[in-house]
């Protein structure tokens, strides 16, 4: 099992919506990736809500079957479509992925 978290920290405007709204959209446009994508078995986004100086605005929790149900899930269509909106609002993002 590969478990896949991203955390992103929101450009204060983007895409005419300040960064609230985009990390709502970004919430609802990638939760609607379970179900969907084989070998995604959970995914989950919450949105900051310390507002600390250290805290990214939105992290990804996701677990996935294996390390090719990670790059199935990355270059699907509706993950791609995603990917697009996110890196048109996003001012900096950090990944971990790791096996257990």
């Amino acid at each position: 099992m590969i478990k896949h978290i991203v955390m992103w920290t929101l450009k204060p405007q983007a895409n005419g919506s300040n960064s609230s709204t985009n990390a709502e959209i970004i919430k609802r446009q990638l939760e609607s990736l379970n179900g969907m994508i084989d070998g995604l078995v959970k995914l989950e986004v919450g949105i900051d809500i310390s507002n600390s100086a250290a805290s990214a605005d939105l992290v990804l929790y996701s677990e996935l079957e294996s390390a090719a149900a990670l790059a199935n899930y990355q270059q699907h269509p509706a993950h791609q479509e995603a990917v697009q909106f996110i890196n048109a609002v996003t001012a900096s993002r950090q990944v971990v992925d790791y096996d257990i």
